[in-house]
């Protein structure tokens, strides 16, 4: 047979030109609790086939419903005002001309027809004699001719046919082979294949049979659909079957995404595919189905273009010494650096400089130190904190801080007024009080005002205004900004803020901020 690597090289030659089929919206929509309306299905057929721009869809089976039917009539006229109708196909079984009868009432073209590809499915499910199989798909293949519609063959439960029933594959096969069918369909129908074993059995099909055009349908039950579909190309299948997320039943099948790129980057095969699309279909698709991409989804997941580690970025920084053929732009994405408790300051910079941000050494390297102390208490600082992060950092920033917290604790209980015990360090000498109040904050400031009070005989400023944010683009669980407006004792007002993950904090941090200007004019 060859190593893999004899026959790579000798099937690498000539760039392979692959047909690639979606089935997301027969096979996709198998996936448990999945159910497009027939809208749905136009518009992710319409993205398929225009803008994506797969060889060919395939859109129902036949017989289900009547709001099947209606979906596949409205993708079929869409098919046909593009003149791509012959690309969108539709399951069906060998039921005499019931199945045909029912593509050609709403408009399609090309049928899709469901066979036993092993020779225990024939028996044990249909109860029939091979002879008798093959009768009666010959006899649904000539009713198909007679109305011109197009017929590619699925042999179901393929992969266990060649395993354990070799013999009655090529018998079909060779009985139908000079019929019309254009594609004889191969299905690792139960996803037990290992990519061994399909180029062995690719092999035997395509030498037996050089001139037919053989598509592979992979299942990801071992998850190895990805693998088993490119062994597949590797030993000369002309077309792969594929779902946009991998849905599909059970463990879903091949995700379009990822066989398109290893396809082109590691087997320089050829496709149609418009790549910079891959992530609007799998966000479309993503919606209707409500089942999430997970984040580390190679090609189209959130994270996998987001580097969080700062070596990482300082590699960028030197020649892209951390990126490899799969950059963000092929497929209309960008290339993000991580904000958080990992990043260094090359990650720093990074995203400094998309935001058209310039801060000295010393600047850059206290935002860094803040990041880090925000990612330890919450996972998520966005590009979109940053501004805030370098205001909060830089803004009233005193070279040295001659009013510091040195703790507290803040507490609430149903039916009890919230309460706060602070320790301050003013001056170097430190004072305690604690006291409650109408909120945690405003218990917290009580106990300062007792504090400057009391100890220090000094006025404490009032507070004048308080305002609460997310910043523009930030999430619940990253940050929160607090503006403090406070009325000094000469009449004017002081402005402050604070960020922080935590709302009561973030306060905290504005009022010594203000203290701390406080401190240096009085």
């Amino acid at each position: 047979m060859g190593t893999a690597e004899q026959i790579r090289n000798q099937y690498n030659r000539i760039p392979p030109r692959i047909e690639i089929m979606d089935s997301t919206l027969r096979d996709g929509e198998q996936t448990n609790g999945v159910s497009f309306l027939p809208h749905e299905k136009l518009m992710i057929a319409r993205m398929l086939l225009h803008d994506v721009n797969v060889d060919r869809i395939e859109v129902a089976s036949a017989r289900v419903s009547e709001g099947e039917k209606e979906a596949v009539r409205m993708i079929c006229r869409y098919a046909q005002s593009i003149g791509k109708l012959e690309r969108v196909e539709v399951l069906g079984f060998v039921d005499g001309n019931q199945s045909v009868d029912w593509l050609l009432d709403c408009g399609g073209r090309t049928i899709n027809l469901l066979a036993k590809g092993s020779l225990k499915h024939c028996l044990q499910q249909l109860h029939k004699s091979p002879e008798e199989h093959i009768a009666d798909i010959l006899e649904v293949v000539k009713y198909a001719d007679r109305h011109q519609v197009n017929v590619n063959l699925y042999l179901e439960d393929w992969s266990s046919g060649m395993k354990d029933s070799p013999e009655y594959v090529y018998q079909l096969i060779d009985a139908l082979k000079d019929s019309s069918i254009l594609r004889y369909m191969l299905p690792d129908t139960l996803g037990i294949m290992n990519p061994l074993q399909g180029v062995e059995y690719m092999r035997k099909m395509v030498k037996r049979y050089p001139e037919m055009h053989f598509d592979f349908h992979a299942h990801n039950d071992y998850d190895m659909a990805v693998s088993n579909s490119l062994a597949a190309v590797l030993c000369g299948a002309r077309g792969l079957h594929v779902t946009v997320n991998g849905l599909g039943e059970r463990c879903g099948n091949a995700p379009l995404s990822s066989v398109q790129v290893i396809l082109k980057d590691h087997f320089q095969a050829v496709t149609q595919i418009d790549e910079s699309r891959l992530g609007d279909i799998s966000r479309l698709v993503e919606g209707y189905s409500g089942i999430a991409i997970a984040p580390n989804q190679p090609i189209v997941g959130e994270n996998v273009f987001t580097q969080v580690a700062g070596v990482h970025a300082d590699g960028d920084n030197k020649d892209n010494l951390y990126c490899n053929d799969l950059v963000p732009e092929r497929f209309g994405r960008r290339r993000e650096y991580a904000l958080g408790k990992n990043s260094g300051k090359a990650n720093i910079a990074k995203n400094l400089a998309e935001l058209g941000l310039e801060l000295t050494p010393e600047q850059t390297k206290r935002v860094t130190k803040r990041i880090t102390e925000l990612g330890d208490k919450k996972e998520i600082v966005t590009q979109d904190d940053l501004p805030y992060i370098v205001s909060d950092v830089l803004k009233h920033d005193a070279p040295e801080d001659r009013v510091k917290l040195v703790s507290y604790v803040v507490s609430t209980a149903y039916g009890l007024k919230p309460g706060a015990n602070v320790r301050v360090e003013i001056n170097g000498k430190q004072y305690e009080a604690g006291a409650t109040g109408d909120g945690q904050y405003d218990a917290f400031v009580k106990a300062m005002r007792f504090i400057y009070r009391k100890y220090l005989n000094r006025t404490f400023p009032i507070l004048a205004n308080y305002q609460v944010s997310i910043p523009p683009g930030g999430r619940t669980d990253a940050l929160v900004q607090t503006v403090i407006t406070w009325q000094m004792d000469d009449g004017r007002l002081l402005r402050t803020r604070g960020l922080d993950a935590d709302q009561t904090e973030a306060a905290i941090k504005a009022t010594f901020k203000m203290l701390n200007i406080f401190e240096v004019e009085s």
